[in-house]
């Protein structure tokens, strides 16, 4: 089931939304590619805070 902006997992729910958005995006294309749910999450999660803490708020929505 893919997720949106206002439609997402529970676990992300205290995310601030651009992080929040980018694990979502991550997290679709893992099922795209046969991840089951809880997995494609957990790297999600994983990989949208690395990736926040490699890229700067400023400019970005």
């Amino acid at each position: 089931m893919p997720w949106r902006k206002g439609d997402y997992p529970p676990s992300l729910k205290n995310f601030e939304p651009r992080l929040r958005n980018k694990a979502v995006e991550i997290a679709n294309a893992l099922l795209r590619d046969g991840y089951n749910e809880g997995r494609a999450i957990a790297i999600a999660t994983s990989q949208a805070k690395e990736w926040n803490e490699h890229h700067s708020a400023e400019g970005k929505r």
